[in-house]
């Protein structure tokens, strides 16, 4: 069995697709018209038709237990967009226990988007504040191979 996407059902296709396609600037692979799919591979669906396929049971938004995950390295910079655009934040940029930088927004229908650093990025950054290849792989738990191979490419 293979993974293929992530699907999220939205009360309004055209306003999705509004935040998804020039807030977050993604990709549209397909458009059925109640159904987009993004590059990322991860689509929106109309909740009211979603709700159809699976025999009229009830679609609930704003559970906090799901969220979409995405990259960009310079998160401030989204951020201070993101709030200029009035949307709502589940928290601002903050650093989680592993020293990457994210933050996390609501989405229209309050599904939680995560934008954060990338790993790359990251292990740059750390480098730059002066900690020690072993030192960034402790701290952030990433294989020391890995960190070192980030490293190296800055050295080049």
């Amino acid at each position: 069995m293979k993974f293929i996407c992530s699907l999220i059902t939205v009360s309004d296709v055209a306003r999705s697709r509004d935040f998804y396609e020039n807030m977050l600037n993604q990709d549209v692979i397909s458009d059925y018209g109640t159904n987009v799919t993004y590059k990322g591979d991860f689509s929106i669906h109309l909740a009211s038709g979603f709700s159809k396929l699976i025999d009229g049971r009830e679609i609930k938004h704003g559970g906090n237990d799901f969220e979409l995950y995405f990259e960009y390295d310079y998160v401030e910079k989204i951020a201070a967009a993101l709030k200029e655009k009035g949307v709502l934040f589940v928290h601002d940029v903050r650093e989680q226990p592993w020293k990457q930088r994210v933050l996390r927004i609501y989405d229209p229908d309050r599904h939680i988007i995560e934008i954060g650093e990338s790993m790359e990025y990251m292990i740059k950054r750390l480098y730059a504040e002066g900690l020690a290849p072993e030192q960034i792989s402790a701290a952030t738990k990433l294989p020391r191979e890995f960190v070192n191979n980030v490293i190296g490419k800055l050295k080049s």
